[in-house]
């Protein structure tokens, strides 16, 4: 897919490439109310690259400065394609979605790819040994969105596919969905199926550490 391209060949197609961007695009992307610019924004330039990989566009990626901090800098992407905007569109997406996302329309086939996307954009994991109990190391998964509507979503639709429920947060400014540990452990498992998915690989390489830590515990 070319930066401005005419689409007049564009075919979109479901893959777990695909499905990943989807994901990304959906916690970090924005869609212009023009029906056909896409911006992609992270502070990790390597997300960025995959993003442009897995989109298989042409667009150069740029530098732009923080909002409240001038020193801190964001990478960014550009690129427009109409029949992706619309295809988008029909599965719900669309601008200014922040706080008014639901439902997505993805295939069960595809949804880890997404889910990772999500993560690798919007969620988070931590550790910590919990001083209450001796050798208790916990940890947590989370994804986040200004839309309760859209986290209920992730909430059931991950329940449904692989059995775990995990609980709801109301943060500041947006809602939370949290995995405690056991329920982390099955989730890493569906969401990083092999070694060399697109990812974050900051955040992989955290998650396998932990799991180190876990292992050398057992």
């Amino acid at each position: 897919m070319r930066g401005n391209q005419k689409n007049k060949n564009y075919i979109i197609k479901w893959t777990p490439k695909f499905a990943y961007a989807i994901g990304l695009l959906t916690t970090d992307g924005n869609l212009a109310n023009d029906g056909r610019h896409f911006i992609f924004v992270s502070k990790d330039k390597q997300l960025i690259e995959v993003f442009k990989k897995c989109l298989n566009l042409d667009s150069k990626i740029c530098k732009k400065k923080g909002g409240f901090n001038n020193k801190k800098r964001y990478y960014r992407i550009q690129f427009s394609n109409t029949l992706l905007y619309k295809y988008l569109l029909s599965i719900g997406l669309g601008p200014n979605k922040s706080k008014n996302i639901g439902l997505l329309k993805i295939p069960n086939k595809y949804f880890f790819d997404f889910l990772r996307g999500h993560f690798d954009g919007d969620g988070s994991c931590y550790s910590f040994w919990d001083k209450r109990w001796i050798n208790s190391f916990m940890f947590y998964t989370s994804f986040t969105s200004g839309s309760l509507k859209h986290i209920e979503w992730l909430q059931k639709k991950i329940n449904k596919l692989i059995n775990i429920k995990g609980s709801i947060h109301k943060g500041i400014n947006a809602w939370k969905l949290e995995y405690a540990k056991k329920d982390s452990q099955v989730l890493w498992k569906k969401i990083y199926y092999k070694n060399n998915v697109p990812c974050l690989l900051r955040k992989f390489e955290k998650i396998k550490k932990i799991l180190k830590v876990q292992a050398q515990m057992a």
